[in-house]
């Protein structure tokens, strides 16, 4: 078997393509026998379900990719998020691969807490019938690394299901990990066998190969960016605000790059170069060093290649150990988390550096215990049908002060203090098709982005403006001052006055003595809320996922409980049915 062409039409996007063909070029050499012999194959096999749970996309992509090499060995596939898949629909089943991120603090990300919900009740059914394979993908820096499939596939486990092969817990660099994984489960599905898949397993395809494809088919991904050119920065944020929030246009021009709004755009960054020098210094490193395995000097892996502001568990770890005497040694053998994370709170890897130790790190030692440095990933605040060959970001620079030293967030600040304009920029897209706009224009919209949350709205907006939808827009926007942080108060202002915005509701925390915030303008506006809810409004949140999500959240169950009379339970049963019917949507971090 060739890698394919794909066609002009084929239901997946560039990217995707890319690492595809890619994959299938390591998975050729596993169809054993003539096409008659796969066609029988095909016949006989029942349709194999990957059923996914993703937050900002990787974990859908993946899924996406695995269908497409599925079929070309021959199997009809079923793809699914985890929440459309109901309990009678899981008992039908008798093939399936689970590909789920964690979110949070080891949770199960939104397309998939219902479906937990059911299957972690005491009156799940039994799941004899099913053979199933779990794919994590995470972060090893999280104490809850790969949480949501653990639990996942120990549950189903529980359930009687059978498994055919050892879950795959992915970090963050996860590509060569999965496609390993996946290229070795789908011939074990072919045949139902843990140990004799009758099928000669793949190779995964190797970097030159990988390469080669990108090059032929000119595709812009997390291994092959696109060198996208800074057009604009510029504060939104003024004088007397305590936030330092910037807009950025970059240029797609000759890319070939297509977004839709809800999308996120990831920024390739570097580390500044005042922290790379700083580091080499406290550890008196030449930044000509070779690090052995490594083609680039030392300064330049340090800058490009590896994460030096958040500290690894292994650094803290080989810190701790090493350190003559400091109240992280004591804290880390106490094993006291909330202390040490108390106590590691703010800092990145200079500060720990400046831990005396008894015996100091090499330059092989110290490398090795870096992550690999990742691309940052920000909701697009722009529609393509508006800005052609722009996309746009709005995004909040991360700075503070830590030992009387400034420190700044890696990307955050990086296009504003390590991008000149007219200088590229390295820089992909991910899709998110679980915050999307309704497919029907006339369908209302209700809004909820404090701060930098406006951004994927913003985008709605234009999107919605450009197509002429006539759906009614509601948007609930704050901040704290309205002076200096209400961002885009002109287009918004603008937008209100031309129609475009049928309500707008502001929320600015600190211009009175009693703080108010989004969900306080939700409550006194719980009538028309409800309303625009029975009219079939669709609700999205975008932002804090800590603190303001959970509250807006609330406040949603109390507008919904006053309204409709029939308290809390009832409440809840129809955000729910919201859920379900994809008409609850968040974007939050």
């Amino acid at each position: 078997m060739k890698a394919p062409d794909f066609p002009a039409d084929a239901p997946f996007s560039d990217q995707q393509q890319a690492w595809l063909t890619g994959f299938l070029a390591g998975l050729s050499t596993q169809l054993a026998g003539d096409a008659k012999d796969t066609q029988e194959e095909a016949a006989s096999t029942k349709p194999l379900h990957v059923l996914f749970g993703s937050q900002s996309g990787n974990a859908e992509l993946v899924a996406e990719e695995t269908c497409e090499a599925a079929k070309s060995l021959g199997f009809t596939t079923v793809l699914s998020d985890l929440n459309s898949t109901s309990m009678g629909t899981l008992q039908e089943v008798e093939n399936a691969i689970f590909v789920v991120s964690t979110h949070g603090e080891g949770e199960m990300p939104d397309n998939a807490e219902l479906f937990w919900e059911e299957l972690s009740a005491t009156t799940a059914p039994r799941l004899e019938n099913l053979n199933f394979g779990v794919l994590g993908l995470g972060d090893t820096d999280y104490d809850e690394f790969c949480q949501a499939a653990k639990v996942l596939d120990t549950r189903l486990e529980q359930l009687g299901a059978l498994r055919l092969a050892e879950r795959q817990d992915c970090d963050v660099d996860y590509e060569e990990l999965a496609g390993s994984w996946i290229s070795e489960l789908l011939p074990i599905f072919k045949s139902k066998s843990p140990t004799d898949s009758g099928l000669e397993l793949a190779s995964v395809p190797t970097s030159e190969q990988r390469s080669e494809v990108k090059k032929k088919t000119h595709q812009w991904s997390k291994r092959n960016p696109f060198q996208s050119v800074l057009l604009d920065s510029r504060l939104l944020s003024r004088k007397g605000s305590k936030k330092e929030v910037r807009h950025y246009s970059l240029n797609l021009e000759a890319s070939g790059l297509t977004y839709a709004p809800g999308d996120a755009l990831n920024i390739v960054p570097q580390n500044h170069s005042d922290l790379v020098d700083s580091i080499l210094a406290k550890l008196e490193f030449s930044p000509d060093a070779e690090v052995e395995g490594f083609d680039s000097t030392l300064n330049t892996l340090l800058k490009t290649q590896f994460e030096i502001v958040t500290p690894t568990k292994k650094l803290v770890t080989e810190i701790a150990n090493r350190a003559k005497r400091s109240e992280l040694k004591s804290l880390h053998r106490s094993d006291n988390k909330v202390a040490k994370d108390k106590f590691l709170w703010g800092k990145d890897c200079l500060d720990l550096l400046s831990i005396e130790l008894d015996y100091p790190l090499e330059v092989s030692e110290f490398v090795g215990l870096l992550k690999p440095l990742q691309h940052r990933a920000y909701s697009i605040s722009s529609s393509q049908l508006v800005h052609e060959n722009e996309v746009h970001m709005t995004i909040a620079g991360v700075r503070w002060m830590q030992a009387n030293r400034e420190h700044r967030g890696v990307a955050s600040t990086w296009l504003a203090d390590g991008v000149n304009i007219g200088h590229p920029n390295p820089i992909f897209f991910t899709q998110n098709n679980n915050f999307r706009l309704p497919d029907d224009d006339d369908v209302p919209i209700i809004m909820v982005g404090p701060g930098t949350g406006i951004a994927p709205f913003r985008a709605f907006l234009q999107e919605r403006g450009a197509t002429g939808a006539k759906g009614k827009n509601w948007l609930f926007f704050g901040d704290q001052h309205r002076d200096c942080d209400f961002l885009y108060e002109e287009e918004i202002t603008d937008w209100l006055e031309k129609g475009l915005l049928d309500r707008l509701d502001l929320a600015f925390s600190r211009d009175q003595q009693e703080k108010v915030y989004v969900q306080d303008r939700m409550v006194e506006n719980s009538k028309s809320l409800y309303q625009w809810l029975e009219e079939g409004a669709y609700f999205y949140v975008c932002g804090d996922a800590e603190r303001m999500a959970p509250d807006v959240e609330n406040a949603l169950l109390q507008v919904i409980s006053n309204e409709s009379g029939n308290g809390l339970d009832s409440a809840g049963e129809y955000l729910r049915e919201l859920k379900l019917r994809k008409r609850y949507l968040r974007d939050v971090y």
